[in-house]
C-alpha cells in the first residue's frame, strides 16, 4: 500500500512537471528557480481553500430548487471554474505582482501558468486516490497511468491554457495607463467561461458534444496562448516594476 501511495504521488506530479518544463523553455530570460518553486508551491497550496469554497457553495446550491440544467451551469461555471481561475490569479496577485522578478510582459503569463501547474498537480494526485473498487497493484498502476495520460492532454493542459489566457490579458492591463482593469476582467471572464464550458461539456452533455467541445476549446486556447507568448516576447521588457 505504501508503494502504491508513492506511485500515485509521483504519477500525479508528472503531467504538471512535464508541462512546466515545456513552458519554461519558452522563456528567453529564465526566471529564478526558487521563485518558480515558490509559485508552484503556492499554486498547490490554494487547493485547500478552493476545496472548502467549492464544497460550501455546492452545499448551498443543493438547497435550491433549480432545474438540473441551471444547477449544472451554476456549478461548473461559477462554483468550479470561477473559483479555480480566481484563486490561481490570487497567487499571482499576492506573490508575484510586486516582485522585482516580474520584469517583462511574458513573465505574467509564465507565473500564471506555474501557479496553475501547482494547483493541478494536487488535483491530479487527488484524482488518482479516488475510490475505484478492489484492484491488484498492477491494475491500480495501469489505471493511474491511463488517468495521468488523459489528464496530461486534458485537464492539466486546460488549466495552463486558461491561466495563460488570463495572464496574457493581465500583462496587457499592466501596460495600460488607463482602463487597466478592463483587460484583467476580460481575461478572467474568458478563462472562466471556457474552463466552465469544458467541464460542463464533459460532465453534463452526451454524444459528440461531450468530446467535440472540449477538444475545440483546447485547440482554440492553445492557438491563442502560443500566439500570445510570441506577442508578449516582442513587447518592451518593462512590466509594472
Amino acid at each position: 500500500m505504501e508503494l502504491l501511495i508513492f506511485v500515485y504521488i509521483i504519477l500525479g506530479l508528472v503531467p504538471s512537471l512535464v508541462w512546466l518544463a515545456y513552458y519554461l523553455r519558452e522563456d528567453m530570460h529564465p526566471e529564478p528557480k526558487r521563485m518558480i518553486l515558490e509559485i508552484f508551491f503556492w499554486g498547490a497550496l490554494i487547493t485547500i481553500p478552493v476545496f472548502f469554497v467549492q464544497v460550501g457553495l455546492a452545499n448551498l446550491l443543493e438547497m435550491t430548487n433549480l432545474n438540473s440544467t441551471i444547477f449544472s451551469i451554476i456549478y461548473w461555471f461559477l462554483i468550479i471554474a470561477f473559483s479555480e481561475e480566481f484563486f490561481k490569479y490570487l497567487v499571482f496577485r499576492v506573490k508575484v505582482f510586486n516582485s522585482p522578478h516580474l520584469d517583462e510582459p511574458l513573465d505574467v503569463m509564465l507565473y500564471m501558468v506555474v501557479a496553475a501547474l501547482g494547483f493541478t498537480a494536487i488535483e491530479n494526485i487527488l484524482y488518482l486516490f479516488s475510490p475505484a473498487g478492489p484492484m491488484s497493484f498492477d491494475q491500480s498502476v495501469t489505471r493511474a497511468l491511463i488517468m495521468v495520460l488523459i489528464r496530461f492532454i486534458g485537464a492539466t493542459f486546460l488549466h495552463t491554457l486558461c491561466s495563460a489566457t488570463a495572464g496574457y490579458f493581465l500583462a496587457i492591463s499592466i501596460q495600460k495607463a488607463k482602463k487597466k482593469y478592463i483587460p484583467l476582467i476580460l481575461g478572467l471572464l474568458i478563462a472562466t467561461v471556457l474552463h466552465g464550458l469544458y467541464d460542463f461539456s464533459l460532465m453534463a452533455t452526451n454524444n459528440y458534444i461531450k468530446i467535440g467541445v472540449p477538444i475545440a476549446i483546447i485547440v482554440v486556447l492553445a492557438v491563442f496562448v502560443f500566439t500570445g507568448f510570441s506577442r508578449l516576447q516582442k513587447m518592451k521588457s518593462v512590466c509594472k516594476v
